[in-house]
């Protein structure tokens, strides 16, 4: 199997800086590894972005490591390769189904807070927005778009104290909108705010930091349980087999699943992510990843 990973912006002959350590832990752990042009992707230029992939003579699975795609770009990605005659293991509609919360949802609702969501270009209004989350009667809520949130701008862009307050929404809700500006993907994502077991403050944003482990799921398999933050945790990994009946569920070979325990001492399913596009947490060794990674190929 193949990783693709992106080159540095500087040197296209040498891996993206961010993804070194995981560039040489895939070589550690047996994997070919091939570079791409993320830039180039983007602007739709399929010459350009795959130039350092050859035509494979037999057909040839792949994973790609980097930055976050939108759903057209991972579509287009993914055909170009096909073109080259190299697979990656998730088909776009199975990384649409991780990548963009509304679309996995369904899957994760018994175990996830409770979510609503308004597509482009309805979320620019606001009674419209109100309309949607009255049904939260006022409880604290979080607002993200179909991917992101703005959480290290927790206080100004992310945490609504009070969904009944129509200035204070619009105030949250706007800023949001403008620091996203063209990176919004979806729409907004409004989801009750739940009391998470807190472990520290973050150093620089003043984020609250709570009891949050990133577990990745590979065939069926978690391959990796890692604490999301680097901070002290005082607890026992999160109880994945309490969980395994509803990922089993999600419609891709590949991808995350953050957890979090709650105040009351139960463990809740923050979201899912692609797993090609989701980081490695800083407390993840990434050799240790990859050769479990390798061990499910």
């Amino acid at each position: 199997m193949r990783i693709l990973f992106c080159n540095d912006d500087l040197d296209n002959r040498s891996v993206d800086q961010h993804f070194m350590k995981e560039h040489e832990a895939a070589l550690d752990a047996g994997f070919a590894v091939s570079l791409m042009d993320f830039n180039a992707l983007r602007r739709r230029d399929e010459v350009d972005a795959l130039r350092r992939l050859k035509v494979s003579p037999d057909p040839e699975r792949a994973i790609y490591r980097g930055w976050m795609l939108t759903p057209d770009e991972y579509e287009f990605l993914y055909s170009a390769l096909h073109r080259k005659n190299i697979r990656l293991v998730t088909t776009p509609e199975e990384y649409a189904h991780c990548h963009w919360f509304p679309n996995s949802y369904p899957i994760i609702s018994t175990v996830t807070p409770r979510t609503v969501w308004i597509p482009i270009p309805e979320c620019f209004d606001m009674a419209t927005i109100m309309t949607e989350i009255r049904q939260f009667r006022g409880a604290p809520l979080i607002v993200k778009d179909y991917v992101k949130s703005r959480k290290h701008e927790w206080k100004e862009a992310c945490f609504i104290p009070d969904s009944s307050d129509e200035s204070m929404v619009a105030r949250i809700t706007k800023r949001f909108l403008e620091l996203q500006d063209d990176d919004l993907q979806g729409g907004l994502v409004f989801r009750e705010f739940v009391e998470l077991q807190p472990v520290g403050i973050h150093p620089r944003s003043r984020m609250p930091l709570t009891l949050e482990y990133r577990l990745f799921v590979f065939n069926g398999n978690v391959i990796s349980i890692s604490p999301y933050w680097d901070a002290e945790y005082e607890s026992e990994p999160p109880p994945t087999a309490t969980f395994m009946p509803v990922l089993t569920k999600v419609q891709s070979p590949f991808f995350s699943c953050d957890i979090a325990r709650r105040t009351s001492g139960e463990w809740t399913v923050v979201e899912l992510g692609d797993g090609q596009v989701a980081g490695l947490p800083d407390r993840c060794d990434a050799r240790t990843f990859y050769r479990s990674l390798a061990s499910q190929s």
